[in-house]
C-alpha cells in the first residue's frame, strides 16, 4: 500500500501535478494535511483512491472536521494540521496529544519543515510544504508511505 502525503499546497496545482507525474498514479491513498485554500475538490477527484485532508489556519471557511482519526493498515492515524497544538514552537504537544488519542502515527502540517520522527512507538510525519517550503534547501517537499505486505512500513521524503 502507498500513501502520498502532502500539506501546505495553498491553492496552487501546479507542484502537486507535478508529484503525481512523478510517483505515478498508483496511490493507494490521498492525505493532505491542511492549508488547501479551496482546491479539496481537486484533490478528491485527481486520483481514483480515497482521500483525507484536514483544514489548516489559512482554510478560513472550511467545514471540514480540524482533526480526523482513520486507520492505515495496522496503523492508527490522527491527522491534523497542528497550529492549534503549537507544532511551531516544538513537538512535546502534539507527542502528548497523540498519546492520549492512542494513535502511532500522527501526520501534520503548518511548518512548512519535512519531519519523519520516531519516538517510542509513535511515528511523526510533517511532509514539509509543495509550495513554500521553509527548510534549509528551500525545496517543496512530500512524504511517501508504503506498507509492505510483510506489514513493514517504510516512509520516505521526497523532494521536487
Amino acid at each position: 500500500m502507498r500513501v502520498l502525503i502532502i500539506s501546505d499546497t495553498h491553492g496552487r496545482d501546479e507542484p502537486f501535478n507535478k508529484v503525481i507525474a512523478r510517483t505515478g498514479r498508483d496511490i493507494d491513498m490521498l492525505v493532505h494535511c491542511g492549508d488547501i485554500e479551496g482546491r479539496e475538490e481537486m484533490y478528491r477527484r485527481s486520483l481514483s483512491c480515497p482521500v483525507r485532508m484536514v483544514p489548516g489556519n489559512n482554510d478560513y471557511f472550511s467545514m471540514m472536521p480540524k482533526d480526523v482519526q482513520f486507520e492505515i493498515g495496522d496503523h492508527r492515524v490522527w491527522l491534523t494540521h497542528g497550529h492549534i497544538y503549537r507544532v511551531s514552537l516544538g513537538l512535546e504537544y502534539l507527542k502528548d496529544e497523540a498519546r492520549a488519542r492512542d494513535v502511532d502515527v500522527v501526520m501534520f502540517g503548518h511548518t512548512h519543515r519535512p519531519v519523519i520522527e520516531r519516538d517510542g512507538n509513535l511515528t511523526l510525519l510533517n511532509p514539509g510544504s509543495l509550495t513554500y517550503p521553509r527548510q534549509e534547501n528551500r525545496r517543496p517537499s512530500y512524504i511517501v508511505m508504503e506498507i509492505k505486505e510483510n506489514g513493514d512500513t517504510d516512509y520516505e521524503i521526497k523532494y521536487l
